[in-house]
């Protein structure tokens, strides 16, 4: 048997991972070496500008970006984080904003355009809603990760010094992406990237029969939380996709024994038990196939959206660890 090989990764702390960043599920050859990024949004930004790690999670729409810009890495279909995106726009009240086609004519704010929760809401809001997306300004007060991204010209910066947070509170945004700007929604504070009272209602407050109806006539179920190798690690040793997804496979099936078995505690336990009732037992699905169509609109919606320079197949976007042979 040859020598393990020693690989850099950073991966956030999910309760479906937690048993491989311990040592407790191994990685078959693997001598992992696991680098804590908080948030995990940092390692987003330094494995797109600097490669720096070998397995790194980072958001699916970063990733395609990155991908379509020629970065060398691949993902896995292998994704730790879901949930629906119906809802998570809030909007001012008095900025007569109804329904989604209300938000045309409308500035919109986002931490950044190409963050993957916008660009879910947005593939709803356009494919579901009939929203044509030129006709809003997007208004954003980050950098984009992939520094290579040209915007679209409906996307401008906010003034320097001025947060999404306080453009909505003056009047000078009429919405905004909870998750990804600092606004927080009717009666709550932001818990975000800053901490301030809010009064905005969600634009979709009860979303969840729509999401269900959605998921069952599209099959598409947002995701998160990629799984990407550099190129260079799968050229020289390509069983690593399969030791990968193995152990990730492993710890995500022995936390949904416990989820099912009620011993599994907490918001991420709540979380998925709700989604299991929408998308059946097994509410983190890994896999090409059992993901396609999610695979397929977000990789569409990216290119529609101006995120990406061209269209992109799947053999391009991901490895699949049931082709790749076992280590020997």
């Amino acid at each position: 048997m040859a020598e393990k090989v020693h690989l850099k990764i950073a991966i956030a702390d999910h309760p479906h991972t937690l048993a491989i960043k311990s040592g407790e599920i191994p990685i078959e050859g693997v001598d992992a070496e696991f680098v804590t990024v908080k948030p995990q949004i940092g390692a987003f930004r330094r494995m797109v500008r600097d490669v720096e790690f070998d397995v790194c999670e980072i958001a699916p729409t970063t990733y395609i970006i990155a991908r379509a810009y020629g970065k060398p890495f691949v993902a896995l279909p292998i994704f730790v984080v879901r949930r629906f995106h119906h809802s998570g726009m809030l909007v001012r009240p008095d900025a007569g904003i109804k329904t989604p086609k209300d938000l045309e004519g409308k500035r919109v704010g986002v931490r950044a355009y190409s963050v993957t929760t916008g660009v879910w809401i947005r593939q709803v809001f356009i494919d579901e809603y009939g929203l044509d997306n030129s006709k809003v300004t997007w208004v954003v007060d980050d950098e984009e990760h992939v520094t290579e991204l040209a915007l679209p010209s409906n996307v401008i910066h906010a003034p320097n010094g001025r947060s999404l947070a306080d453009m909505i509170a003056t009047a000078d945004l009429d919405a905004g992406v909870e998750a990804a700007a600092g606004i927080g929604r009717t009666g709550a504070p932001t818990g975000g990237w800053q901490e301030v009272e809010a009064n905005y209602p969600d634009l979709m407050p009860d979303a969840e029969a729509a999401e269900a109806d959605y998921f069952a006539r599209t099959g598409v179920y947002p995701m998160h939380g990629t799984i990407v190798v550099k190129d260079s690690v799968l050229e020289a040793h390509p069983w690593v996709a399969k030791s990968l997804n193995d152990a990730f496979t492993r710890a995500k099936e022995e936390w949904l024994a416990k989820l099912d078995s009620g011993e599994a505690t907490g918001a991420g336990a709540d979380k998925y038990r709700a989604l299991q009732k929408i998308v059946g037992p097994d509410p983190l699905p890994y896999g090409i196939e059992e993901n396609r169509a999610t695979i397929e609109a977000l990789e569409k919606t990216a290119f529609d959206q101006g995120l990406t320079p061209r269209r992109m197949s799947m053999d391009e976007l991901f490895v699949d660890p049931a082709r790749v042979a076992d280590r020997v």
